[in-house]
């Protein structure tokens, strides 16, 4: 039988009357041990397609362009991460913080890897998602108190806040004002959509429909669930209590995300979604610069006793 050598997006066959071939077995061979070696980390046959893709079918300054601005991607993606947790873990006063925007990050975050799941997305999508899953839930229950209760037979969650001081009830107050009114328009428009999915939409399954209706109701009007932080903002004047170093490397990942958009294989509105966190994160910024924060205000999110050594020396 003739060997067979993959060096583009075609396939080439050569035997023994083959004279010349551009190619160099040996450096295939690794190439394609290195392929194969890639499903011991739990890649499928096609997220091994997609990377032969990408070396076969990009142009060399594309794909250096790609790699370099990956490695940036996951740098910033490590830095938000280790900075998020940092201020979650030191942070004691709650005021000025939504309780709302973050339990429906989490919400919203555990939807979108579900699909992600469901549409079998590149694992280069799918790991990030599952790791903004968990840290956002653990957010959850470092703001808010968490227990199961019943209605009657249906089991349910219960969420009371932790936060006592004046300051924090007024950020509560606050917060509820802003989801009343998103609730008038939101409500009305997530339920027409899941509608509109079922009877004019096919499905796989009613789990599939389920995950796909929650899942447009994320994309489409998602973002606007961030507004109850807006208004806080808007309402205390401040923004000093926000994470700003986590939230800087997001902003930069997210117009990092619009580059990737085009490049990975990804559904349509979770392509979407990439642009559509752009706007609010220019309202942020400009907030940033409307309500300016003391710079002797110390960083929430680096230990006590850190800054003191820093001082010191």
């Amino acid at each position: 039988a003739s060997p067979t050598c993959w060096y583009s997006s075609s396939i080439s066959h050569y035997n023994s009357h083959t004279k010349h071939v551009d190619v160099c077995c040996r450096l295939v061979q690794h190439v394609g041990m290195a392929l194969r070696s890639l499903s011991g980390f739990g890649f499928t046959d096609k997220d091994v397609d997609e990377v032969k893709g990408i070396f076969a079918d990009t142009n060399l300054y594309l794909l250096s362009l790609t790699m370099f601005v990956a490695a940036i991607h996951l740098l910033f993606d490590f830095l938000a991460f280790k900075n998020d947790v940092s201020f979650w873990r030191h942070t004691e006063n709650l005021a000025g913080l939504s309780s709302r925007t973050i339990v429906w990050r989490a919400f919203s975050q555990s939807v979108v890897f579900l699909y992600l799941l469901d549409e079998k997305t590149s694992l280069l999508v799918l790991i990030p998602s599952g790791v903004g899953v968990i840290i956002e839930m653990w957010k959850v229950q470092k703001m808010l108190k968490v227990r199961p209760i019943w209605y009657g037979w249906l089991p349910w969650l219960q969420f009371t806040s932790r936060g006592t001081s004046e300051a924090e009830q007024k950020t509560q107050q606050f917060d509820a004002e802003s989801m009343r009114y998103l609730s008038y328009l939101l409500y009305p428009l997530c339920v027409g959509g899941a509608l509109y999915s079922l009877l004019y939409e096919p499905h796989k399954s009613w789990y599939s429909w389920t995950v796909h209706s929650l899942v447009n109701g994320v994309y489409t009007f998602g973002f606007l669930f961030m507004l109850p932080q807006l208004f806080v903002n808007y309402k205390l004047k401040s923004v000093a209590h926000l994470p700003w170093r986590a939230f800087m490397y997001k902003a930069f990942n997210t117009f990092i995300d619009d580059l990737f958009a085009f490049i990975i294989t990804m559904p349509t509105a979770h392509r979407v979604a990439c642009f559509r966190d752009d706007f609010v994160f220019l309202i942020y910024m400009y907030q940033r610069w409307l309500y300016p924060v003391d710079r002797s205000r110390r960083d929430e999110s680096v230990p006590l006793e850190l800054e003191k050594s820093k001082k010191t020396n």
